[in-house]
């Protein structure tokens, strides 16, 4: 009965991390729906991404092919794989003629051609390489198709109900569609691995270089080099989806994600993201609390190898507000699973940190442990058990 009880706790803890930010989507302050922006856009979306606080919408839901911005799930996956380490960067990976024939973007690998999981990283983070984006779905799943099979599943568990992939590079498919609210919530979730914009915040770039195939990398998303802050994270375009982009920009230590579907033009595009981005930094500021990976508390496990465990944010966390607003009424609160069974994995959830404004929740973040814990040792538990005896004499 314990173990339900503490399950139906947790079920109701994860639920609720995900309320705030489709409540924000549709109950906007008024602030927020009186503004005016991304006007040469389809469809645009403007949030926080400590927090996940909506800053503004227009048509965030509405389903659209996301071209080249598909590949920021690729990258999410590729990102998932270095952090469990199922992945190096200095890994060499060996193309496929399938991989090598890919059309439209590419970084023109050829069949049998090895390169490093880093530099094929470089490929489709700078240069939107199609190419490279299958070869490393190939390395992670064995194929492009089972790939895509594990983005999907990566769509279910970020409970995104609009989103749909065929394949890993935005190519134009049937029933290949997500929407801006979808898109930046992929991007919120790549952002967790703070690596990924040193490869999205580069200009320009070389492979191969010195070498007569050497190519040199341009980034496709402009304003990497024009907006100040910019960092990342996808541009795409097809005749379908027409210009798109999703942007990440960090400044004063906060960043934001802003989305851009269907624009006619380029300049419409990145005019749009760049008065979204504005308006972000105008109007508002964030409160840092933690950064990912700050130690939040312990875990005390009598059964584990090592008996106190550190927990640490899995995430930047951190409050938002309109400009010249109070904060000082901001607490936090850890809980933590009761039914943990060891071992437990690097990262695996234990608990959540609550953030509050009074007794308003302003956001829960998933809490992880920092190194494995494993099962104590036969050895370990006899030691312990002679130790309780000297005390006790």
């Amino acid at each position: 009965m314990k173990k339900i009880i503490s399950s139906s706790i947790v079920l109701l803890m994860l639920f609720t991390m995900i309320i705030p930010v489709y409540a924000s989507a549709e109950e906007k302050d008024n602030n927020t729906s009186k503004v005016n922006l991304a006007a040469g856009a389809n469809s645009a979306i403007l949030l926080e991404r400590d927090t996940g606080k909506l800053l503004f919408d227009k048509n965030a839901h509405e389903k659209l092919p996301p071209a080249s911005m598909t590949k920021i799930m690729t990258l999410l996956l590729i990102m998932e794989e270095l952090e469990q380490g199922s992945l190096k960067l200095d890994e060499t990976v060996r193309v496929s003629e399938r991989a090598a024939s890919m059309g439209g973007s590419q970084i023109f690998l050829e069949a049998g051609e090895e390169m490093t999981v880093n530099d094929l990283l470089k490929g489709i983070a700078i240069a939107s390489g199609n190419d490279a984006s299958v070869a490393m779905a190939e390395r992670v799943a064995g194929s492009e198709e089972e790939f895509v099979s594990l983005m999907n599943k990566k769509v279910e568990q970020l409970e995104l109900k609009n989103t749909k992939f065929q394949n890993t590079t935005g190519l134009p498919a049937d029933d290949h569609y997500s929407t801006a609210y979808d898109m930046a919530i992929i991007a919120k979730e790549l952002l967790k691995y703070e690596s990924i914009t040193n490869y999205t915040s580069v200009y320009e770039d070389y492979l191969r270089k010195g070498q007569e195939n050497e190519f040199w990398l341009v980034n496709t998303n402009k304003l990497v080099r024009f907006y100040p802050g910019v960092d990342g994270l996808k541009t795409g375009f097809t005749n379908e989806a027409k210009y798109c982009l999703t942007a990440t920009a960090e400044k004063n230590g906060m960043r934001v994600i802003a989305v851009v579907m269907g624009a006619e033009t380029t300049k419409e595009r990145n005019a749009s993201v760049s008065e979204m981005l504005d308006y972000a930094f105008n109007k508002f500021q964030t409160n840092k609390l933690y950064a990912k990976g700050d130690v939040i508390t312990t875990l005390r496990l009598l059964k584990a190898e090592k008996k106190l465990n550190d927990v640490v944010a899995s995430e930047s966390i951190s409050t938002l507000h309109a400009k010249g607003d109070s904060i000082d009424n901001i607490t936090t609160e850890v809980k933590l699973k009761e039914d943990l069974v060891l071992p437990i994995k690097k990262g695996e959830h234990v608990g959540t940190l609550i953030v509050k404004d009074g007794e308003n929740v302003l956001s829960e973040s998933q809490l992880t442990v920092k190194d494995t814990i494993e099962q104590a040792s036969y050895y370990t538990l006899m030691k312990r058990s002679l130790q309780k005896l000297v005390k006790f004499d």
